[in-house]
């Protein structure tokens, strides 16, 4: 598995194979997405990155929009986004992880009353959501859990906050399946969280 802050240029390889989380995302409309629509995001923000003498690190650039020059910020948002959103997704995705004893599930208890009420309160938030973007539970800058929305491939580390679990709401994460369906696309979703995964994300926020 790689390091999410550590991430390139490169297209990282995903962390299980293109039919493994089958059938709630099947393997034909994978390997389109990551290695069509994340490769291309990868490949523009290298072209920006190498162009504007930038560095490789996106975690980093993303975090930092502030530093970025002008005529380059627009590439590193879109591509560089694109990119870290999608590898940051992958690593969430896995079939048949319950949640139930881990330390991120009882903040969620917590923090949302309960586990169903939390998934309601994403479910909604994914549902209504305009356009293309992605839907997000983060730690935010007063060190608790939020759920939110971002446009297109805007990132919530460029606002100070931590993801730990994300919803790619693209049509090209779903239209091959699910077509127009987008509700459909996100009750299978809830079968693929790797809460082993969203968990460690979980305990190292809440240490920083």
């Amino acid at each position: 598995m790689y390091k999410i802050e550590e991430l390139g240029f490169e297209l990282p390889a995903l962390p299980f194979a293109y039919n493994a989380l089958e059938p709630h995302m099947d393997e034909e409309a994978m390997k389109i997405h990551h290695g069509k629509h994340h490769k291309t995001y990868a490949d523009k923000f290298k072209e920006v990155a190498e162009k504007h003498n930038l560095g490789n690190k996106v975690f980093d650039l993303l975090k930092n929009l502030n530093k970025i020059p002008s005529e380059a910020l627009k590439g590193v948002k879109n591509f560089g986004g694109g990119h870290w959103n999608h590898a940051f997704f992958w690593t969430i995705l896995k079939k048949d992880v319950e949640h139930n004893g881990k330390e991120v599930s009882k903040a969620i208890e917590k923090r949302f009353g309960s586990y169903e009420k939390f998934a309601e309160l994403f479910t909604t938030a994914s549902s209504t959501f305009f356009g293309s973007g992605w839907t997000w539970l983060v730690v935010n800058q007063k060190g608790e859990l939020e759920i939110i929305n971002s446009s297109n491939q805007d990132c919530p580390i460029s606002t100070g906050q931590h993801p730990i679990l994300c919803l790619d709401l693209w049509e090209h994460a779903y239209y091959l399946k699910y077509r127009n369906m987008r509700a459909d696309y996100i009750k299978a979703w809830w079968n693929l969280i790797n809460w082993d995964m969203v968990n460690q994300y979980f305990m190292k926020a809440i240490k920083k």
